[in-house]
């Protein structure tokens, strides 16, 4: 149940975790993409200094159950949402959207006036159901696997918000 899962802004000592979250939701979760794409995406749970530094330039919101981690979306600079994963376990029960809403508190706190995201195939869906609307799809090259994905964008209603923080 997704009531039993709180949202909270990473810390530092999160980072290691997201990295396995990633690595769960892309190796383990649903897929259009085959094996070899998904293991030339994330061939290991990312970790180090290059990760943390990422990580740090950015806002995170994560989602825990009473155990671990199990979602995390982030919001880098220029309004761009970087990261958006959820355990496979965890999928398809509203997650998305919980932490999605929070994302996009921030962005209309910052004023921004829209955030956009490159989108997996497995994403766009979602995205789409959001209010994402699709400026292109791309193919991108990673360790010599092809992937598709979409650039997408929602702009955001600066006129509905009302700045009250919660």
């Amino acid at each position: 149940m997704t009531s039993d899962i709180k949202l909270r802004w990473a810390t530092q000592n999160d980072y290691e975790l997201v990295g396995e979250v990633m690595f769960d939701a892309v190796r383990n979760g649903r897929s259009q993409y085959s094996d070899a794409q998904r293991e030339a995406w994330v061939p290991q749970a990312r970790t180090g200094t290059l990760w943390e530094k990422r990580l740090s330039e950015q806002s995170i919101i994560v989602a825990i159950n009473s155990a671990q981690i199990v979602g995390f979306m982030s919001l880098a600079p220029k309004s761009y949402l970087d990261f958006a994963y959820v355990r496979p376990a965890f999928q398809g029960q509203g997650l998305f959207r919980r932490m999605y809403e929070k994302i996009e508190k921030l962005a209309l706190e910052q004023k921004q006036p829209r955030i956009w995201v490159h989108a997996s195939l497995m994403a766009q869906p979602a995205f789409s159901k959001i209010g994402f609307n699709i400026i292109k799809k791309e193919n991108v090259e990673i360790a010599k696997e092809t992937f598709e994905r979409f650039e997408m964008e929602k702009h955001l209603n600066h006129s509905s918000f009302s700045g009250n923080p919660n």
